[in-house]
């Protein structure tokens, strides 16, 4: 049988849950809650089902290529000409055009660890070295990655909020790291949880943009505009670099509905500040709860939750023990879980769930 490079055979692939649907079959379970994927529990915008609505008669008719109306939007909003902006099969993709546009076997890229799975297995999947550097207090050791960076470094990867920790570097440290990143290295920042921060000292990515630096600052509307199951993002670079990476960008690889509804999303200003209200709100039930119940966990500028330091039950045990109470968390390990800030309803439960677990109760 035909076989792939080592390289290609080393990889552990990315392994998704199951639906719910099927859990609840499998574990004779009703309405469970799902808080392990990051999404927004509002859902989606009304104006993007609207546009979906209607668009799908359209879908005998290949998307734009391009997404000309949709990178249209964009530039109105951030003050950008259109060809400074990708789009992509949710940002994802992006990423991994990235790597295949300016990286080779022979190069490496840094990352921080743990930080989002995709990075290494995007650089895995050509053969490159994967530089990992770890978490310094859950966030990223901008200095260490700094000097990390060797002469075949091509990419360093910063996810800010950080998944899973959904911590942030700030102002100062970003520009500290900028200054030391040499010429002909992208710095791929990675801000999916963009909107949900609310911390003044949030690095303004943009200005190194607008300075001519070499950056591709990567959003999405997975998360706070609840577009994850049509799968769009954008990635936003110096003209050069985005004409250097549509030559691998496959001709329609982000489809008309999904189009539709993004662009219609940036108008529905306030189904974000909707979802932000209602995300800060969660937060702050959780941490006081965690703090009732004696659970250590890591503040978030996210729309999750890092919980650390499980011993008893661990992580595992911990999490197959909420799946069968019908709540629905991503283990990071044996003493670490994410859990997705939900609805009232939908947080309450799982703090329920987790009280009887952690006390070993029926």
């Amino acid at each position: 049988m035909i076989k792939p490079p080592e390289y290609v055979q080393a990889i552990r692939p990315y392994i998704p849950g199951k639906p719910v649907e099927e859990l609840e079959r499998e574990l004779g379970i009703r309405e469970a809650v799902k808080l392990a994927s990051n999404e927004n529990p509002l859902g989606p915008s009304r104006l993007a089902l609207e546009a979906i609505e209607k668009n799908i008669s359209k879908l005998n008719r290949y998307p734009d290529g391009g997404g000309y109306y949709l990178k249209e939007s964009l530039s109105k909003r951030l003050g950008l000409s259109q060809d400074h902006f990708i789009l992509g099969n949710g940002s994802n993709e992006l990423l991994d055009i990235a790597v295949r546009t300016f990286m080779t076997p022979s190069d490496s890229a840094v990352m921080a660890e743990p930080s989002f799975v995709v990075y290494p297995l995007s650089v895995q999947s050509i053969g490159a070295e994967a530089i990992k550097i770890p978490l310094r207090e859950y966030r990223h050791d901008l200095p260490s990655m700094a000097d990390a960076i060797r002469e075949n470094t091509k990419i360093v990867f910063v996810a800010n909020p950080n998944n899973p920790t959904g911590t942030i570097n700030r102002k100062d440290e970003f520009e500290s790291f900028m200054d030391k990143v040499p010429e002909g290295v992208l710095v791929i920042v990675d801000e999916a949880y963009y909107e949900y921060v609310e911390d003044p000292d949030y690095p303004d990515t943009m200005r190194y943009l607008k300075e001519g630096r070499e950056i591709l600052i990567l959003r999405t509307f997975s998360k706070a505009y609840g577009l994850a199951g049509l799968r769009i993002g954008y990635g936003i670079s110096l003209p050069g670099i985005i004409t250097e990476m549509n030559k691998l960008r496959e001709p329609f690889n982000t489809n008309s509905l999904a189009q539709a509804a993004a662009r219609a999303s940036l108008d529905d200003v306030e189904h974000i500040r909707r979802s932000v209200e209602i995300n800060r709100k969660g937060k702050e039930y959780l941490y006081s709860q965690f703090s009732r119940l004696g659970i250590d966990y890591v503040p978030t500028e996210a729309n999750f939750v890092y919980i650390k330091g499980l011993e008893q039950p661990d992580a595992i045990s911990l999490y197959q023990g909420l799946l069968k109470r019908g709540v629905i968390v991503r283990p990071m390990g044996k003493d670490s879980i994410r859990v997705t800030i939900g609805l009232p309803e939908e947080n309450e439960l799982f703090i329920s769930a987790l009280e009887k677990e952690l006390r070993g109760s029926g």
